[in-house]
């Protein structure tokens, strides 16, 4: 398989095979992300893409799951993914999951009925980025996202019938903005119910803008209390079935599970941990980089 680049792919998907389908991230501007700096997007050369999906064939005798990277494969035209998504399921008929990343703001700049194109031809989900409900937070960080925008993004995958998997980071508003940041995320989340969640422990990744910030005192780390607190706030109101992928590294409590079936007993997980941090303000969350 040729990938360029750095590759990444979502935990949950490990034992997925990964198609490159496109090259970077078509935002790239987030202050607190250097995923994709080594490359500028573009889309890949169909023929590239054929053959390797021709490669992975070979490679692969038996291949349930696939992933398409890099970022915003869904920033690619219409056409073009039906295309991959023939190939994939013509190469691998025993496939059952076929996902890939999509901005939000991806979903909008489609049709309804482009969407339930992709849908019937085989895309199963979705990994689209929230990281805030907070227009502050959103505008600092760069996202180039409103939240109304998230809102409607996530109502058209909904009408479409592709699942959602969003994404979001605890600690991302800082020390100073920490309860906005939560509760302005969680009304989103009760609003647009993704059928997955993932949620993560901000993680200040060298060579990013947000690395400069904290060096300069732009922006304070949460604390681990502030963390915790978030998730705290996060269990006690989400109202609406998801499954919780709790269990990124970074995050204090690891854990995963449906809700809200588990919803108090990670509840009580996280108060337990909060038990020992809550008062402790020096107490600055150490992350590693993903």
């Amino acid at each position: 398989m040729r990938y360029e680049g750095k590759v990444y792919r979502p935990w949950p998907e490990a034992k997925s095979i990964l198609i490159q389908t496109t090259l970077g991230c078509s935002i790239n501007t987030c202050t607190f992300c250097s995923m994709f700096d080594d490359k500028r997007f573009k889309v890949r050369d169909i023929d590239d893409v054929m053959r390797d999906i021709e490669q992975a064939r070979i490679i692969h005798p038996f291949v349930e799951s696939i992933f398409l990277i890099d970022g915003n494969v869904m920033a690619a035209r219409t056409d073009y993914l039906l295309k991959v998504f023939d190939k994939l399921k013509q190469t691998f008929p025993e496939v059952k999951h076929i996902s890939l990343y999509s901005g939000l703001n991806d979903f909008r700049r489609k049709s309804i009925n482009e969407l339930k194109e992709l849908k019937s031809a085989g895309l199963d989900m979705a990994y689209s980025g929230l990281e805030s409900g907070d227009p502050l937070v959103l505008e600092k960080i760069k996202k180039h996202m409103s939240a109304e925008q998230a809102i409607e993004g996530m109502a058209m995958a909904k009408e479409a019938g592709i699942k959602v998997l969003l994404s979001f980071i605890f600690g991302l508003g800082g020390r100073h903005r920490s309860m906005e940041h939560i509760k302005a995320t969680t009304d989103i989340l009760n609003i647009t119910q993704p059928e997955e969640i993932a949620p993560m422990a901000l993680a200040i990744q060298p060579g990013t803008i947000m690395e400069q910030e904290v060096k300069s005192g732009e922006f304070i780390m949460p604390t681990k209390g502030q963390v915790l607190a978030e998730e705290q706030y996060l269990l006690q109101h989400l109202d609406f079935p998801t499954y919780y992928w709790g269990d990124h590294g970074n995050n204090l409590v690891p854990q995963k599970g449906l809700l809200p079936q588990m919803q108090d007993t990670f509840l009580q997980r996280v108060n337990h941990a909060a038990e020992h941090y809550i008062k402790d303000q020096q107490n600055v969350i150490q992350t590693f980089s993903w």
